[in-house]
């Protein structure tokens, strides 16, 4: 294990990085999923800008995006800010994302990464996090399971490039509410 491994909020010089293995961790697990032209756009030239705004300019205080580090080098993300769903109360927060580097997966990143996003969402006052997991990728499925997210019941799909149809299970689970509330 890295002398220095740790978790801290993204820092203006992250969304390159960020970009870059969003591109490589979805590459690797969605790319038996996905056609080749829907892998084609997950580019960090792409994704760069998405995650340039998301840093510098967040939506709210409840927004946030974390990195994983090991040695300095950023391997890993996740973000999260208030869930977006119709059924969702003010008190729901959503991990939108959470991606680790396939060089350093395995290694309790995302785990780490998965307890900032909580610590945050309680902190802002969400007492429950959801995160959409696509069917297909039974990996993520048990990762969030493992950590006590369990499916609710809610499906969604969208019809992706080259028009293919991804299937969605909503995950979720009670966090509390912050120690200091």
């Amino acid at each position: 294990m890295a002398a220095n491994v740790l978790v801290r909020p993204a820092r203006t010089s992250d969304p390159a990085l960020i970009g870059s293995i969003q591109a490589r961790a979805w590459g690797m697990a969605y790319g038996n999923l996905l056609p080749a032209e829907a892998l084609a756009v997950l580019t960090p030239k792409e994704l760069t800008p998405v995650w340039r705004e998301a840093v510098l300019r967040p939506p709210s205080a409840k927004h946030g995006v974390f990195v994983a580090v090991t040695d300095d080098l950023v391997i890993g993300f996740a973000s999260v800010g208030p869930s977006p769903d119709q059924d969702a109360t003010e008190r729901v927060g959503q991990l939108g994302v959470l991606a680790v580097d396939p060089l350093h997966q395995r290694a309790g990143h995302g785990s780490r990464l998965l307890s900032a996003v909580v610590d945050h969402a309680r902190n802002h006052g969400f007492t429950a996090l959801t995160v959409w997991v696509p069917e297909a990728d039974l990996a993520r499925g048990q990762f969030f399971g493992s950590a006590g997210m369990v499916p609710d019941g809610a499906r969604r799909s969208f019809v992706g490039a080259g028009e293919i149809t991804v299937y969605e299970a909503r995950y979720g689970a009670e966090i509390g509410e912050s120690p200091g509330a």
